[in-house]
């Protein structure tokens, strides 16, 4: 690190940098939203399935999907919750939410039960989870228009729509408005 002085103060510059301050600052983020993530995956560990199933629907609903409800744990046959996407209930999301260990593998068995459970064959399924898919999982899935998301996803699902986490500082970063300094003839 160097130092220059101006006006009193010391600019800190990064010797053998070719990063510009913009990619330094978007380099810096993603850093620190791939902690974030791991932390929000471990914070949802640390809750019961229950809070899980129920942290999902609410995430949909704040994704602006619907009104979503929790399915009764007894006769929810394999359906954790469901989310209308319209007042009447005409079209409807099947949910599947397990919260699985993060270094687990969701297979296509675990997609099949889920697929078998959703009552109308060209329906609306959704299968999150905190661990991974596997290739099998991921064609499965295709075929069926099931959509997945990993432990990954969701986290970064959460941080994108501001739920289960708030924001801690906010940099503005400005540039020169051109259209003052421009000359008018």
């Amino acid at each position: 690190m160097g130092g220059e002085a101006n006006n009193g103060q010391e600019i800190i510059t990064a010797d053998n940098s070719d990063e510009t301050p913009q990619e330094t600052l978007e380099r810096v983020h993603s850093e620190l939203n791939k902690v974030l993530k791991d932390e929000l995956l471990i914070r949802i560990h640390q809750n019961s399935p229950d809070f899980f199933e129920k942290m999902v629907v609410e995430l949909m609903e704040k994704m602006g999907y619907g009104r979503g409800v929790v399915t009764q744990r007894s006769r929810d046959e394999g359906i954790d919750g469901i989310v209308y996407q319209d007042k009447l209930g005409f079209d409807v999301i099947y949910v599947q939410a397990k919260r699985y260990d993060l270094d687990k593998t969701v297979g296509r068995p675990e997609l099949q039960k889920f697929g078998g459970a959703i009552p109308e064959k060209n329906a609306k399924g959704l299968f999150v989870t905190t661990a991974k898919f596997t290739a099998d999982a991921k064609q499965y899935a295709d075929e069926r228009h099931i959509i997945l998301i990993d432990g990954q996803k969701l986290a970064q699902l959460m941080i994108e729509h501001d739920f289960g986490v708030s924001t801690e500082y906010v940099y503005k970063v400005k540039k020169i408005d051109s259209d003052l300094f421009e000359d008018e003839e």
